[in-house]
């Protein structure tokens, strides 16, 4: 059993901050408000003013709606019955791609930046409310009166 990590001393002003070696680099360990945060890469955006700030948000809730785009396209494209060496390819290529930038959106929330999850978490209902939830007509899935199944159906 580890011991616990001793409290923070007011002297460190360190506040929810972990030294990250050598580079002289702080990471956040708890989630905070501010625009001078770095998301994914180094630097950025960095301290490069609010409008750099607002870019990135705006970047990180497209890159989550483009996540549940994928995910609508993917099952519109699977049939059931359909099982050519083609379209479990494009399958495949959809579906890595999709968990690839799911992946890019979780690193971008591990900035502990609020902001940032409130743009992923919004970028996702976005995508949802215009591919999945069914409230557009063209994110409706199809049914086949006959069967009730949510594909069309591929029937002779």
């Amino acid at each position: 059993m580890m011991a616990p990590a001793p409290p923070e001393t007011p002297s460190s002003g360190m506040g929810g901050m972990k030294h990250m070696g050598g580079g002289g680099m702080m990471m956040h360990m708890t989630f905070f408000w501010g625009k001078r945060v770095q998301i994914l890469f180094t630097g950025w955006p960095g301290d490069q003013g609010i409008g750099m700030y607002l870019l990135s948000l705006l970047c990180v809730l497209l890159v989550a709606a483009l996540v549940e785009l994928l995910s609508g396209v993917s099952r519109r494209v699977a049939r059931p019955n359909a099982s050519s060496m083609s379209m479990g390819l494009s399958l495949t290529v959809l579906h890595a791609l999709r968990i690839g930038l799911a992946y890019l959106v979780m690193l971008a929330v591990m900035s502990f930046n609020v902001g940032v999850l409130i743009a992923a978490i919004v970028g996702h209902a976005l995508g949802f409310l215009f591919t999945g939830s069914g409230f557009f007509k063209w994110s409706r899935p199809t049914v086949d009166p006959a069967g009730g199944d949510a594909f069309p159906s591929t029937k002779a």
